[in-house]
């Protein structure tokens, strides 16, 4: 009887024992099982978002946009005339400047333009003063709008057109270097020839003869070529492939050590 009451007492105290173990383990995986509850919620919710948001970009790409042309620039707008009057005021002016110059030194040009100009404001200043005089008005400075722009140059503008101009300036280097140093020589030869022409060139216009024949090309001839473009791509196309056949000829008729270095 005394071994069965203890063996009793036994089971008793191990039952108690693993009812304390399971409610420690229980009260101490509680955080646990709540924060993997919130950590899936999470998930899904992530995965509600996502699906979402590759929904909407789906619907975008289905979206069909309308591609803008690309907008010319201020010099391509007057070189094609696409204002008139300010094409030709531009165009009329730059001519009225370079034969000035032909004809006068530039100090003169400059001089008599800012007279001119000054004339025009100083009269128009105090043809205004008189009026506001008279009528007894105060509308201030008549230049004021002019005056309150802002022409000052950002120097993010500035560094971004010196960065443009130094990219040009150490391509055209290069290239002189190239041409010069005799890398290649029939683009060498071409270099010759042309120079050889501007000679004649020279000997017949001076500089501003030809800052004026360049400018009234400048002027016209994108606009011809805009209107003709078909018939002046086939000519140019043919005196291409002919001038691409004579230096062909030509590079045959070198010496074998410059046709191995132009080769390499």
């Amino acid at each position: 009887m005394v071994e069965r009451h203890t063996h009793l007492k036994i089971q008793r105290s191990d039952t108690q024992l693993c009812c304390c173990s399971s409610d420690k383990m229980a009260e101490a995986t509680a955080p646990f099982a709540q924060n993997t509850s919130s950590g899936l919620n999470l998930i899904a919710s992530l995965q509600d978002s996502l699906t979402d948001g590759l929904d909407s970009v789906e619907e975008l790409a289905s979206l069909s946009f309308p591609i803008q042309p690309p907008s010319l620039s201020a010099v391509q707008e007057l070189v094609y005339w696409r204002e008139p009057k300010k094409s030709a005021t531009v165009f009329s002016s730059s001519l009225l400047v370079l034969f000035a110059l032909a004809t006068c030194s530039a100090i003169t040009v400059v001089s008599y333009v800012l007279l001119a100009v000054l004339c025009v404001t100083i009269t128009f200043r105090v043809y205004k003063s008189v009026i506001q005089a008279i009528q007894k008005s105060d509308e201030g400075h008549p230049f004021k709008n002019l005056m309150a722009r802002d022409i000052s140059i950002s120097p993010q503008k500035f560094r971004r057109h010196v960065d443009y101009a130094l990219t040009h300036i150490n391509r055209g280097i290069l290239e002189a270097r190239r041409l010069l140093l005799v890398e290649d020589v029939v683009d060498s030869l071409k270099l010759a020839g042309v120079m050889w022409l501007l000679t004649f060139v020279g000997a017949v216009f001076n500089g501003i003869t030809i800052l004026i024949l360049a400018d009234i090309i400048f002027f016209s001839t994108p606009l011809v070529y805009e209107k003709n473009k078909t018939q002046i791509d086939r000519y140019i196309e043919l005196v291409r492939s002919q001038i691409q056949s004579k230096l062909a000829k030509l590079q045959d008729k070198l010496p074998g050590a410059v046709k191995r270095s132009k080769a390499e």
